[in-house]
């Protein structure tokens, strides 16, 4: 009896390794097959390619900024104010001469920061939100269309203005009026898609198998609306760097001396009319080119995440 059992164990032993393994050998080709996808779709778009690089640059200067500035951003130099583009300052200095290239290089950081934690905010919520609208009906989601509708009703940078103003000009609430006037296209945009699917077979299948609502929508309908959004996610990206410029640049966004695109645009706004054109043309470069990365990657990241795409 003893051998037997143990014979018996054995097996099982041997039958839950074959299973591990079969188990880690798909994974790794799933692995294998993405990466390979991905790398036929930016062989195939040089411009997805691109922009895939330039923002690759971007987030990198994002995350090594502090190391890789070649001055303190904030340190004045008087004696160098204003000075054009020369070999020890790249881009130039300020009207207090700190070293421009150094101020993007940080300001880099700040922008991104800004962007991707108000995005990332709204599309959470508004994904969840319009998700569980959508596949539900009745009176909440017809309350909730119409908040979505007042919202989108106001231009959104005046929205955006009035928020911070009444909220105070601090990041967090530039974060979350960023957030709010982001909201709606994913609410709307996860409402619309949730409902046309909310009907299909695999969803039906799925509460056959006693799913509940809960994980019908986080599980099975939110996972095939992510590749629909990720144009608008990508495009929102962009939105909310403007954004936080140009409420910094009207004076409602960060304040001075801290490094931001939208401060260093309107400070050397004054100087435009002498001709110090460098204050303006390289943190409005950089604004513009980090803008268009976010812009150009949209069509990349539907073909990479869209399963259709896939051949």
């Amino acid at each position: 009896m003893n051998a037997a059992a143990q014979a018996l164990k054995g097996r099982g032993r041997s039958f839950l390794a074959v299973r591990l393994e079969s188990r880690m050998s798909s994974t790794a080709t799933q692995r294998g097959g993405t990466l390979r996808h991905i790398s036929f779709v930016l062989r195939g778009n040089p411009v997805t390619a691109l922009a895939a690089a330039g923002l690759a640059l971007v987030v990198l200067a994002a995350l090594l900024a502090p190391w890789i500035a070649p001055y303190d951003p904030i340190a004045s130099d008087v004696p160098q104010a204003l000075q054009p583009p020369t070999a020890a300052h790249w881009a130039g200095t300020d009207q207090l001469g700190r070293d421009i290239l150094s101020r993007i290089v940080m300001a880099t950081r700040l922008d991104l920061f800004i962007a991707v934690t108000a995005v990332g905010l709204s599309f959470v919520v508004g994904a969840v939100v319009g998700g569980f609208c959508g596949y539900r009906g009745g009176r909440l989601d017809r309350w909730v269309g119409r908040i979505v509708d007042v919202l989108m009703a106001f231009p959104l940078f005046v929205l955006a203005m009035a928020l911070v103003a009444a909220l105070g000009n601090r990041m967090e609430n530039i974060i979350i009026a960023t957030a709010i006037i982001n909201l709606p296209f994913y609410t709307r945009f996860a409402r619309a898609e949730v409902n046309v699917r909310r009907n299909a077979g695999w969803v039906e299948a799925a509460r056959a198998c006693g799913e509940g609502h809960l994980a019908v929508v986080l599980r099975f309908l939110l996972p095939n609306v992510l590749p629909a959004m990720a144009v608008q996610i990508s495009l929102n990206l962009g939105w909310a760097i403007l954004n936080a410029a140009g409420l910094s640049f009207i004076g409602l966004g960060v304040q001075a001396p801290t490094p931001e695109w939208g401060i260093m645009v309107a400070e050397g706004a004054h100087f435009i009319t002498t001709g110090k054109w460098w204050l303006v043309a390289f943190p409005g470069l950089a604004l513009m080119l980090t803008v268009l990365f976010f812009n150009l990657l949209g069509d990349g990241l539907r073909d990479i995440l869209d399963p259709r795409m896939r051949t």
